[in-house]
């Protein structure tokens, strides 16, 4: 009981930090400032997932985070390079 209750109020915050990382991406002052927010995105939502895995008791969500955090470095690390570099692919 006290467990499920934690995992909703973990669900909530985590909700909420992705709302306010949202809000930064949309309002950032320069470009680093969004890939930086954008990260943290994919932080927010990896925790979303294994929290509602957790809840409903499916691995199912833990290898979808583990593809969602992959698929978030890769995102990253193409960003940085862009904004370095002009390009993605040489």
């Amino acid at each position: 009981m006290i467990l499920t209750l934690a995992i909703w109020f973990n669900l909530l915050c985590f909700g909420a930090a992705l709302l306010i990382t949202l809000f930064r991406v949309l309002t950032a002052p320069g470009l680093s400032d969004r890939i930086l927010a954008l990260d943290t995105m994919v932080i927010n939502v990896i925790a979303l997932l294994l929290l509602y895995g957790m809840l409903v008791g499916s691995a199912i969500y833990f290898e979808s985070a583990l593809i969602f955090a992959m698929l978030g470095f890769v995102s990253t690390v193409a960003y940085a390079r862009y904004v370095l570099r002009g390009n993605i692919i040489e």
